[in-house]
């Protein structure tokens, strides 16, 4: 099958930063025999968030041409903590907390992934029954020098901090996957270059076809400056009902400032975030995108109308079209309008407010997780009494029944 321009764009350039080896790559596709599509993933968190979804919708495209996805559920390198892009050694997880976050894993996964069309391993298949002289024998192909050379080794390696013997075996571990299930192709994001290189490496030494390797960007977070990652607060999760995901899509900053923060890692690609997120997330034309980025630079195009097309694509492809248009619709009565949401839950103030900050009031009410949260939200300009902006020294004898105590856009109860 050979690849026109258009398909030879959509599969390897939408979605995706960088190619190993692109020639041969081509090739193999064109020879439209089915291939192994190897996706590795550690259970060592139970959510998926849209970062996630950019490599999971490159796996479904190929599936739609009769490839195979092989998912790995790397119940043996999770327990050791993959070190790919972190300044310290990562906590080991028990076999219970990796096969729980693996099954909530898996049901997301599949979310974007045909099911039918996916073929799930687990590495203690063959890790299983692996002894001291397999692993000695595995260890003996590669050296030290060539692991030090990683970027995130060297740098802990020059300034003190401590490499455990573990990690080194990490990248190792997870190039055997490519040998034990054959892979054609393997996919993962920019900071796991080194690792599928590895994999390639290993795949040739013991006679097998090198696989080729699909490397895919890292998604800007919704803060518009990092990486999206649950533990800084700026993701869009998959399972997210539809008025939170529709609502954060709508946050995202008109500007990115990401654009050097990522470009290593092969990030933002435009100084628009919405492009990006149009680019990496849906299946809208090349062209509409270039129409779209003209319009924000001329200022044609109002970001808002973008942002609210790109929260409607979004919705619709995790949940369906009716929950998007709900989604909207709330968005448009709740934040635009201001109105106050039929679910949005109530609050009971204290009858004695003596004391008490308005940051106490925000972290009681469920608005924020804790005190520094809290004052950081006031601080920021984000807490209101209806139309009136809250402050950490006015007195919270303020804060009345009646009202709607707002945080942000999408958090609001109501005062009794």
């Amino acid at each position: 099958m050979k690849l026109n321009p258009e398909m030879r764009r959509r599969l390897l350039e939408r979605g995706v930063a960088e190619t190993i080896v692109e020639s041969e790559l081509v090739e193999l596709l064109e020879r439209g025999e089915p291939l192994r599509l190897k996706m590795g993933f550690d259970p060592s968190a139970p959510d998926l968030h849209l970062g996630h979804a950019v490599g999971l919708r490159k796996l479904r495209q190929l599936q739609e041409l009769g490839h195979k996805v092989v998912v790995i559920v790397g119940d043996w390198t999770a327990q050791i903590g993959d070190p790919s892009g972190k300044s310290a050694t990562r906590p080991m997880l028990t076999a219970e907390q990796v096969l729980s976050n693996a099954e909530t894993y898996l049901a997301q996964f599949f979310k974007v992934v045909d099911r039918d069309r996916t073929e799930t391993r687990f590495q203690s298949d063959w890790f299983g029954p692996f002894g001291l002289a397999d692993v000695i024998k595995l260890t003996s192909r590669f050296t030290v020098a060539q692991f030090l050379a990683r970027d995130d080794f060297a740098k802990r390696f020059q300034s003190n901090q401590p490499i455990a013997i573990t990690e080194l075996l990490y990248p190792l571990m997870q190039a055997y996957d490519s040998i034990a299930i054959e892979s054609d192709i393997e996919f993962g994001g920019t900071d796991q270059k080194f690792n599928l290189l590895v994999g390639r490496d290993l795949q040739r030494m013991m006679g097998q076809r090198p696989q080729q390797c699909i490397l895919v960007p890292i998604l800007v977070g919704t803060d518009g400056v990092r990486r999206m990652g649950k533990s800084l607060g700026n993701y869009i999760g998959l399972d997210e009902p539809p008025n939170d995901m529709y609502g954060k899509v709508m946050s995202l900053p008109d500007v990115s400032a990401a654009m050097d923060e990522l470009a290593d890692e092969g990030g933002a690609k435009s100084r628009y975030t919405v492009i990006d997120y149009f680019d990496y997330l849906t299946d809208a034309p090349s062209e509409e995108l270039e129409e779209m980025r003209l319009g924000m630079e001329s200022g044609s195009v109002n970001p808002m109308d973008l942002k609210k097309r790109l929260a409607r694509e979004i919705v619709a492809q995790f949940h369906d079209h009716a929950a998007a248009r709900e989604a909207e619709s709330h968005f448009e009565r709740t934040v635009q309008r201001r109105e106050m949401p039929d679910d949005a839950p109530t609050y009971k103030i204290p009858a004695d407010l003596d004391g008490k900050r308005v940051s106490d009031i925000i972290v009681a009410a469920g608005l924020a997780s804790g005190s520094t949260e809290a004052r950081r939200l006031i601080d920021q300009g984000a807490v209101r009494l209806d139309d009136q902006r809250l402050t950490e020294n006015g007195p919270a004898a303020s804060i009345k029944a009646g009202g709607a105590l707002r945080v942000g856009r999408r958090r609001i109860v109501r005062l009794q």
